[in-house]
């Protein structure tokens, strides 16, 4: 299933999730480990948004995440729901990096923000490649930068 997503027009994807009364903790607010995968929700609507399943070459090729980390900024709590926009801040030659930001959907409130280093990967090596460029380009496009 695909996550479903807006194109924000200053850049970048948006989507919203609904906090589950599971993502709790004992003490009543929504772990850590949740706002990871509401992360992860946005980077993979990121790569439906950007069309990544036609970049591969090879069925061996795709892409991969080499780091991560979030500022916490404000605890959660359920019932409620999170937006959460990724964008893409930085392109290297074989890595680019995905900027988050979650809020309070109600409130608008920032809960966290923070970022992940994203990859293509050759999964057969388990080494990183460059980044396809027609993949660079569909990135540019969505982040309304210009082509380089």
């Amino acid at each position: 299933m695909h996550e479903e997503f807006r194109l924000v027009p200053a850049g970048g994807i948006e989507i919203e999730q609904q906090i589950r009364w599971g993502d709790l903790d004992a003490l009543g607010h929504v772990n850590n480990t949740v706002y990871f995968q509401f992360c992860e929700s946005a980077r993979i609507a990121y790569f439906t948004a950007i069309g990544i399943e036609r970049f591969k070459t090879r069925p061996t090729d795709g892409p991969g995440m080499v780091s991560g980390s979030l500022n916490f900024r404000r605890q959660l709590h359920y019932p409620g729901r999170v937006t959460v926009t990724a964008r893409a801040t930085r392109i290297g030659e074989k890595s680019y990096t995905l900027s988050y930001v979650i809020r309070d959907a109600a409130s608008g409130e920032v809960a966290a923000d923070g970022e992940s280093a994203c990859v293509w990967v050759d999964y057969a090596a388990s080494k990183a490649m460059p980044l396809p460029a027609e993949m660079v380009a569909r990135i540019r496009e969505i982040e309304q930068m210009p082509q380089g």
